[in-house]
């Protein structure tokens, strides 16, 4: 009967959410590399979007904080633009440095979070001394 489907766990089901997030994000990172290549924030945001809104279902599971790091990565990320636009705006090629070292480094979160996910672990070890 059609009414016997059995649901995913929901494991499975957050880390098909993380999967959806990471390629966006990887998407707009690579881009964001790649000169000449443009993709549209909006990819960005829809990701960020989709974490902030599926955040608190993974509360207590060792995906939550994938959620969290890619949140903080588009949020540090934004912040890190904002505050260099001046320097790209007045002084090009500074700006442009600045941007790319960022780009470059929220490319690296994405694939650092991919690869733990990948994994199945979380991305901060829980039992630090």
């Amino acid at each position: 009967m059609a009414n016997d489907i059995i649901p995913a766990p929901a494991d499975e089901s957050l880390k098909t959410w993380g999967w959806v997030s990471y390629i966006l994000h990887l998407v707009v990172a690579v881009a964001a590399v790649v000169p000449g290549a443009y993709v549209s924030i909006g990819l960005l945001l829809i990701a960020l979007v989709m974490d902030l809104v599926k955040r608190d279902d993974a509360a207590g599971t060792w995906q939550a904080s994938h959620f969290s790091w890619r949140i903080r990565s588009v949020l540090w990320a934004g912040v890190l633009y904002v505050v260099t636009i001046p320097l790209y705006l007045l002084l090009y090629v500074p700006g442009w440095i600045a941007w790319a070292l960022i780009s470059i480094w929220f490319l690296y979160r994405i694939i650092k979070g991919m690869v733990r996910m990948n994994a199945s672990q979380p991305m901060e070890p829980t039992n630090v001394v």
